[in-house]
């Protein structure tokens, strides 16, 4: 009875969040250049060009850039253990579609979501036909999980992660989750803590794993083309400059950082990557305003040459965060000084690069507090302290040991791509 109410209350309450939520989501479409992209898909309306697809890939879905990366790095691992495995990454956004179709793996192809209505998702299944669908890190969608359950498809969860926050939010709605989260037939747990929830969420132990962080696990790396190109535009701003990268930044925080960077070494270049490229145009603003000169990376190509005093070299690409870190002599964690949750640090730990993050890592609990525990980074409370840990992060013995220390913290997570995948071949198919 509770199953049948849960499902009519979210299928009741799903068109009305869709009417609410679209102004909203075309307005970020716009900012982001999505609206371009073919929209059928989100309605599972497929053209005739996908009909002589395969059927039968593994299905991984990724809302947006942070996931599509997770997502990257399984499909590499598996492919690296079964290369004639097809895959299809299915993203929520535009962004995360741009990074995946960038990514040009073989055997992989790129699309969109459906919107979980119950007739876009019954479209999209019978269009694939997936061997299984992984979903990464905490989409939930009753209506595919539901679906995959009637029609035999395991439905793994990897990456689980839950804040206090979310762990709060499951309790309370715990009986009314239920039908729907007892669906997965794997929850691959970055934490040991977390496997309580889960078991109240009525998935079953021996499904309940934990394998540590895949965000965690080393990647592959920039490519040496690559490298070179984005070495030589931080050479035209002055070779052999201390690069302070502020990563993933949120509104109020880039001329800020900016400001502690030029005060805590003058001849340091201060790189700003806002968490959202569309935002390019408030971070221009606030930093000119502060006395810099802002190069963006979009238009370097056609930028004056920089000025080596007052510049300030602005990311407002996507995807390429990964490889402006391994540039870097010392990394600043967005969203941590100015807003709550903070964003990954493992990125810049794995690349041997110091951390320095602010008092709101929420999103990121326990590694923050193992991290500072372990001296492994620098946590800095104001503009004062913000000063002080640049200067400890630029120093080389400072920054060697920082970074080793930081390293030991994520070594219990190292392996885990590979525990993942070994926990999803060994999981048979509900139907055997």
């Amino acid at each position: 009875m509770r199953k049948f109410l849960a499902l009519l209350l979210y299928r009741v309450s799903l068109p009305c969040l869709f009417i609410a939520a679209f102004p909203a989501w075309i307005v970020k479409m716009l900012r982001r250049g999505g609206l371009h992209t073919p929209l059928g898909e989100r309605i599972a309306i497929y053209g005739t060009d996908t009909e002589t697809e395969p059927c039968g890939a593994i299905h991984i879905h990724a809302v947006s850039v942070g996931e599509t990366i997770i997502a990257l790095k399984l499909i590499r691992e598996w492919l690296s253990q079964n290369p004639q495995q097809p895959f299809v990454l299915a993203t929520g956004t535009a962004t995360g579609h741009a990074v995946a179709t960038s990514a040009a793996l073989p055997q992989v192809r790129v699309a969109y979501s459906p919107l979980d209505f119950a007739s876009m998702v019954a479209r999209y299944l019978k269009r694939f036909e997936p061997s299984r669908i992984v979903l990464i890190e905490g989409e939930l969608w009753p209506h595919l999980l539901l679906a995959c359950r009637k029609r035999a498809i395991p439905v793994s969860l990897v990456n689980a992660r839950m804040s206090p926050r979310s762990t709060n939010r499951y309790r309370r709605f715990a009986n009314w989750l239920r039908p729907f989260v007892s669906c997965l037939d794997a929850v691959a747990i970055q934490e040991a803590e977390d496997a309580s929830i889960w078991r109240e969420l009525g998935v079953a132990d021996d499904a309940i794993h934990l394998t540590g962080s895949i965000k965690f696990d080393p990647g592959s790396g920039p490519s040496p083309t690559r490298r070179e190109e984005f070495q030589n535009m931080l050479d035209a701003f002055g070779h052999n400059r201390p690069i302070v990268l502020a990563a993933s930044t949120h509104a109020g925080e880039d001329a800020w950082i900016a400001n502690a960077v030029r005060e805590a070494a003058p001849h340091a270049l201060p790189v700003i990557a806002p968490r959202h490229a569309e935002r390019r145009h408030h971070a221009i603003k606030d930093l000119e305003a502060a006395g810099f000169t802002v190069i963006a990376r979009s238009q370097f190509d056609a930028a004056p040459k920089p000025d080596q005093t007052s510049a300030v070299f602005l990311i407002d690409t996507t995807g390429e965060l990964g490889d402006w870190t391994a540039h870097a002599d010392a990394v600043i964690i967005g969203k941590s000084f100015l807003a709550e949750g903070g964003q990954n640090p493992a990125e810049a730990i794995l690349a041997m690069r110091p951390v320095i993050f602010g008092p709101h890592m929420e999103n990121f609990e326990p590694l923050a507090t193992r991290l500072v525990a372990a001296d492994a980074c620098t946590k800095a409370d104001g503009h004062a302290s913000l000063v002080a840990a640049i200067r400890r992060a630029l120093d080389p013995r400072e920054a060697h040991e920082l970074s080793s220390r930081a390293m030991g913290v994520l070594s219990a997570h190292q392996g885990a791509t590979r525990r993942v995948i070994g926990i999803l071949n060994a999981r048979p198919s509900p139907a055997n």
